[in-house]
């Protein structure tokens, strides 16, 4: 029986070695550079030890949702290229220019206050963002004139440096998709005939890297698959040849035989069926355990499977295990890699009603974590 180390209530293991393996599997099966996102503190893996990872497995640039992000990868001494591309209304891009990082931006606006941050012969680099579809951030096609003149003239000046025109796909459909590529197209041509040639495009995520060969464009963005999760309903990380990196323990904390008929937990939405026993297992929805998988979330105890008993509470939830022999400090795995044997993030997206992505970000700040690299 597996135990977690002495005095260890619950851990997120993050298996490093994996983030690197699974950067590698996508170089070669895109023939891209890869642009690794870390976001949301690497999607709850720790964002500076996953862009560690990824760049040891061949990826050329880090991306993030806010500078923030980036700031404090600059200061956990990630030097590779950074991009951050949302920003806050009147964001101040002086201390992101100075550190190097590079700022897509969605807006003229943006784009004058990236020129205005550049500093000495130094200029400022950018991607700049197309609306093609998703009715998010972007330059919309009635202000690519405007904008990519503006960035031209802004290169020539050296105020700015254009690295990168980019967008974002639904994955409504391959048409969908299909449609928003020749979108972004358009407005790469747009951008060329004003004097804009920069040296990389990038449209798809995990999603279409995988699925869309020709979203590639030579560079692609790889968020979930990073992590080993599958943004597939059909496909899972095996079958993708994705590893998952992170497996979230708990410690048994109390074992209790009790009798048939006794409610478990709030509101006593279980009821014992026979007489059995219960182990308690020291992780809840403050720890990220969705409330909305009570009931149905799997557990492997001492290699069998076993379901969440009544409701998810904030710091704990109750498995009835029957006549199992379970003991306090007994391994409890709620996800992990299932070609081991244990369920995946995805089964508990599935019995919570949402996607793996939020099952591994929501992973609160109370679980520490553990790097091992296997």
């Amino acid at each position: 029986m597996s135990h977690l180390p002495a005095g260890v209530l619950r851990e997120a293991i993050v298996d490093v070695g994996a983030i690197a393996d699974n950067v590698r599997h996508l170089r070669r099966l895109t023939e891209s550079e890869v642009i690794a996102v870390v976001k949301a503190d690497g999607y709850g893996h720790g964002a500076a030890r996953s862009a560690a990872a990824a760049l040891a497995g061949g990826a050329t640039r880090i991306g993030v949702s806010d500078i923030s992000e980036a700031i404090a990868l600059r200061r956990a001494g990630i030097d590779a290229p950074i991009v951050a591309w949302l920003h806050a209304p009147g964001a101040d891009f002086a201390e992101a220019a100075a550190l190097g990082i590079e700022l897509g931006i969605s807006h003229l606006d943006q784009l004058q206050k990236a020129a205005a941050a550049a500093s000495g012969d130094r200029p400022v680099a950018v991607h700049l963002k197309l609306e093609t579809g998703l009715s998010r951030n972007g330059i919309a096609p009635d202000d690519y004139r405007i904008v990519f003149a503006e960035a031209a003239r802004l290169e020539r000046i050296g105020r700015v440096r254009v690295v990168a025109l980019f967008s974002h796909l639904s994955n409504a459909s391959r048409e969908d998709d299909l449609a928003a590529l020749r979108a972004f197209e358009e407005g790469v041509a747009a951008a060329a005939s004003l004097g804009l040639a920069p040296p990389l495009r990038h449209i798809a995520a995990t999603h279409a890297a995988i699925d869309l060969p020709e979203s590639r464009l030579g560079c692609v963005r790889i968020g979930i698959g990073l992590y080993g999760l599958s943004p597939f309903a059909d496909r899972s990380s095996a079958d993708l040849g994705l590893r998952p990196a992170m497996t979230l323990r708990g410690a048994v904390a109390a074992v209790r035989r009790v009798p048939a008929g006794k409610g478990v937990s709030y509101g006593y939405d279980y009821r014992t069926g026979r007489e059995t026993t219960l182990a308690l297992v020291p992780l809840g929805y403050a720890d990220g355990v969705p409330r909305q998988a009570s009931g149905r979330g799997p557990v492997v105890i001492g290699g069998r499977r076993f379901t969440v008993a009544g409701r998810i509470a904030m710091d704990q939830f109750v498995v009835d295990v029957g006549d199992a022999a379970v003991a306090v400090g007994d391994e409890a795995v709620i996800f992990g890699d299932p070609t081991l044997g244990v369920p995946s993030a995805t089964e508990w997206a599935d019995a919570a009603g949402t996607i793996n992505y939020e099952i591994v970000t929501r992973v609160g700040p109370r679980v520490p974590r553990r790097q091992v690299s296997e």
